[in-house]
């Protein structure tokens, strides 16, 4: 996400590392990139973003298309701007609008960059020419990722590719104020960080893939 304040500062922590960058385009927290009332489909009268709460409650797409390509475009040259490369995929957050939808696979084929398509944690997502078994499972009561992570496990073969979804992090007050996903995040930089995980993975002959060396 690079509309929000702390944008900036999470690409300053991986600048250095190998990890691949992709772009998740958001449109139902914080402010457009774009002027608001660029797109008024997509924001409130104080110029933020409706939320995802009133995505959910619409009974249609208020989405209007040529306004959310306007604000995806803009999120990819911010995206550009901050990291000096292109991402290695484009994706949404959170609303799964048709137009939106629509306008992300538009930008991504103008921009030449993966899309990668939206999931409840259960479908199959096709990528590139490959398919990925989406595994997200972090809203589940007693939630535990080195369950999830052996899941990945037994899914994991030769024309099968698990992709585990996670959204790691400490907590602090804005996280606890602005998100209902926290517990979970920390369980999950346990488990990511779990020298057995580790271990398990190369017991089991596992290789972890990055989505930019997956054809």
């Amino acid at each position: 996400m690079v509309n929000t304040q702390f944008s900036e500062h999470g690409i300053e922590l991986v600048r250095n590392t190998k990890a691949d960058l992709g772009l998740h385009t958001v449109i139902c927290t914080g402010k457009p990139i774009t002027a608001p009332d660029l797109v008024p489909s997509l924001t409130t009268k104080d110029g933020m973003f409706k939320t995802s709460k009133t995505y959910r409650n619409a009974t249609t797409d208020f989405v209007v298309f040529d306004e959310v390509v306007l604000e995806i475009e803009a999120q990819y040259q911010k995206f550009v701007e901050l990291t000096g490369s292109k991402p290695v995929f484009l994706g949404g957050h959170a609303v799964a609008s048709s137009n939106f939808i629509k306008g992300l696979q538009l930008v991504a084929r103008l921009h030449n960059v993966p899309f990668l398509g939206f999931s409840g944690g259960t479908e199959r997502l096709d990528f590139k020419k490959s398919q990925l078994y989406p595994l997200m499972e972090s809203m589940s009561l007693h939630y535990d990722p080195f369950e999830t992570m052996k899941k990945a496990f037994k899914l994991s073969s030769s024309s099968k590719i698990p992709m585990i979804i996670c959204h790691p992090g400490y907590l602090d007050s804005y996280l606890l104020a602005n998100s209902s996903l926290t517990i979970a995040r920390t369980k999950e930089v346990e488990m990511l960080c779990s020298p057995k995980v580790k271990a398990d993975l190369e017991k089991a002959k596992i290789q972890l893939l990055k989505l930019s060396k997956i054809v």
